[in-house]
């Protein structure tokens, strides 16, 4: 892959090498996380704008330079990490849909959304058209007195207290696990490199923040 720098902003320059490192992690983390994480959408925009500077390079090579297989492979599996990390967080979206926009309204007001703009509006269509859907096939057949539901009622939650694989990127101190059999929590620390298997919840954040990459 070429090490072009990718201008992100005024003051941050990265390679294409970085960004595909960012968002293979990225992919990893999502696939493996219970809950969806905050959007990469700066990377992936990145990653698409250098896939298509590679097409460009790769159209100038004659079709019998073996360079341009090669290529062509390594671009293939760049296309499959974006559409299957996009994907991902779609069936998450849909999966989810009613308690991601609930926990969505309150980050935006603090402005840290996890979804993207185009990601907000399909989890609202979505809602909607499951909500239109319910009514035509279900509530519209059965007496007025019953034509009302909550929607609250239909909600699905990522299940935190799922195990993951993980493996600390820094040493980190002072995890708290809570004992869910009430009897008593217990805090321990990550060594640089280890690898473990823990609840999700207590790792959560470290999971966003890159202390922890899930494997």
């Amino acid at each position: 892959m070429d090490n072009d720098g990718i201008e992100l902003s005024d003051e941050e320059e990265i390679t294409a090498q970085t960004v595909l490192r960012t968002l293979q992690n990225a992919w990893q983390n999502e696939r493996l996380a219970p809950e969806i994480l905050p959007h990469q959408n700066d990377m992936v925009e990145c990653m698409l704008g250098q896939i298509q500077h590679m097409e460009r390079n790769i159209n100038k090579l004659p079709k019998t330079d073996f360079r341009a297989s090669i290529h062509k492979m390594e671009l293939n599996r760049i296309k499959f990490i974006i559409c299957n990390y996009l994907k991902t967080r779609l069936y998450k979206i849909e999966k989810y849909c009613i308690s991601i926009l609930n926990d969505e309204k309150q980050r935006l007001e603090s402005g840290t959304n996890y979804l993207t703009h185009s990601e907000y509006k399909y989890a609202q269509e979505y809602l909607l058209n499951m909500e239109n859907h319910l009514k035509t096939t279900a509530l519209n057949q059965v007496p007025g007195n019953m034509q009302t539901f909550d929607l609250n009622k239909l909600v699905i939650y990522p299940n935190l207290q799922s195990h993951v694989f993980l493996k600390a990127n820094e040493t980190v101190t002072g995890i708290v696990l809570e004992d869910l059999s009430g009897d008593q929590d217990e805090e321990i620390d990550l060594e640089e490199g280890s690898q473990h298997i823990l609840q999700y919840k207590p790792i959560a954040d470290l999971v966003k923040n890159g202390k922890v990459q899930l494997v």
